[in-house]
């Protein structure tokens, strides 16, 4: 699908971002091995987090689902089936590795597949510490999926500190861990987001400037009956949309606000953002408010490379923000990016050109140089087949004067069904 995207004088009115992405999938697969029945509202419609769920069934979890809530009986630690067909995980990397964790803990036989994107991401990190925990699990070439795992012969426990900042390689390690008799210890030097911990209940404790979290069998998994909070990696599309548009007013009801997940809040409140929360609650563990955008000017950043882990979905729409921040903005330190849907640096340094921005690609970042008076060029800008290139690609071109088009622009269903839906809402 090519999508046309109009250029919009200003962008006002009240968006309910789509149900968080994360704590859908985690909703899931934790309430599949709880010992009760869980209900889960607002789940993600997503193609990610429905993936999840044609997992869980397929292990032999009653899924019931009616609109946005949906109803899991689980099974318990002990009760998966062994799948007569392979899990499809489609694109998401969220249930091939958490769910991964969960099967290869709990000795399930399986193959774990995906398509062609998520078939050439790295599944090393999680196979190599997945297997000195006495998992039986294989990739192809050691690396990549199709993941084959089969029966172990019991886990030990071990005491294993990330090598990057991942919430993904984090939560793989604690779910397998919660197969083992004895403590498995996950150190963190860097934090990620900490979904897993707080749906688990998940003791954890400092650790200098990190932490250690620790499962066992002696875990109890608990019920996940809660609402999800709207996704914060979705809304960030908006909170830059809404700020680099003069006259614009937009209001994002029901924000999830964890707070390993709001460092592009901050690093857009250092560039000069007027975003101000209102209605802060909880919802379950997760706190949530609503957020209101009012326009204004940007100043360059060199952003801190110990923030990325806690944006690292957020920095391709940061980096369309700093090409209207007046100055020169820096990111360093992301070469994770490289091994997402697509290779982020290279596709947002091809979009942000495509626009007439001025940027330098370095092997672990991009520097941009902006400019409050900056008008982006019209262009086809290429997706990738990637919701986020599609998404951040659009928002720059609302701010052209002429119209411009997304190239495969399905892909956001991904992550934001109703994107495409939502922008057309807002556009003066």
């Amino acid at each position: 699908m090519i999508q046309e995207v109009q250029p919009a004088k200003l962008l006002k009115g009240t968006i309910t971002p789509p149900p968080d992405k994360s704590i859908s999938h985690r909703s899931a697969m934790f309430a599949a091995i709880s010992d009760e029945v869980s209900v889960i509202s607002n789940y993600s419609a997503a193609a990610d987090p429905q993936s999840t769920l044609s997992c869980i069934k397929q292990l032999g979890v009653k899924v019931d689902q009616t609109q946005d809530k949906v109803t899991v009986h689980g099974v318990g630690r002990e009760g998966f089936r062994i799948p007569e067909k392979p899990l499809d995980c489609g694109n998401s990397g969220t249930t091939m590795r958490l769910l991964g964790g969960i099967v290869a803990g709990a000795g399930i036989s399986c193959e774990l597949i995906g398509d062609e994107s998520l078939s050439s991401r790295t599944m090393k990190r999680i196979i190599d510490p997945l297997s000195a925990l006495g998992c039986k699990i294989k990739g192809k070439n050691g690396d990549f999926a199709p993941l084959m795992v089969s029966r172990n012969d019991g886990l030990r426990g071990m005491r294993f500190p990330l090598p990057i900042a991942s919430a993904q390689l984090k939560s793989a390690i604690l779910l397998a861990g919660l197969f083992s008799e004895d403590s498995v210890e996950v150190i963190e030097h860097v934090l990620s987001r900490d979904h897993t911990e707080r749906l688990l209940n998940l003791k954890s404790e400092a650790y200098g400037t990190g932490k250690i979290v620790r499962s066992s069998r002696a875990d109890l998994i608990p019920s996940q009956n809660y609402t999800i909070p709207g996704d914060f990696s979705a809304a960030a599309f908006w909170l830059v949309a809404g700020t680099i548009h003069n006259d614009s007013s937009l209001l994002l009801k029901n924000t999830g606000l964890n707070p390993s997940r709001i460092a592009a809040l901050n690093i857009l409140a250092e560039m000069g953002a007027s975003i101000t929360t209102e209605n802060p609650r909880m919802e379950g563990k997760e706190p949530v408010a609503d957020l209101r955008i009012e326009p204004a000017e940007l100043t360059a950043i060199d952003l801190n490379p110990a923030l990325i882990p806690n944006c690292i979905d957020e920095l391709p729409i940061l980096m369309v923000a700093m090409c209207f921040a007046e100055g020169t903005s820096t990111v360093m330190g992301a070469e994770e990016l490289r091994h997402k849907e697509t290779d982020r640096l290279s596709a947002m340094a091809e979009i942000l050109s495509l626009s007439g921005a001025v940027v330098e690609l370095a092997k672990d970042g991009i520097t941009i140089h902006g400019n409050k008076d900056f008008i982006p060029l019209a262009a086809d800008f290429p997706s990738y087949h990637d919701h986020r290139m599609a998404m951040a690609a659009a928002v720059l071109a609302t701010k052209s004067r002429k119209t411009s088009t997304v190239k495969d622009a399905e892909c956001t269903a991904i992550s934001y069904p109703a994107f495409w839906h939502h922008l057309k809402q807002i556009s003066r």
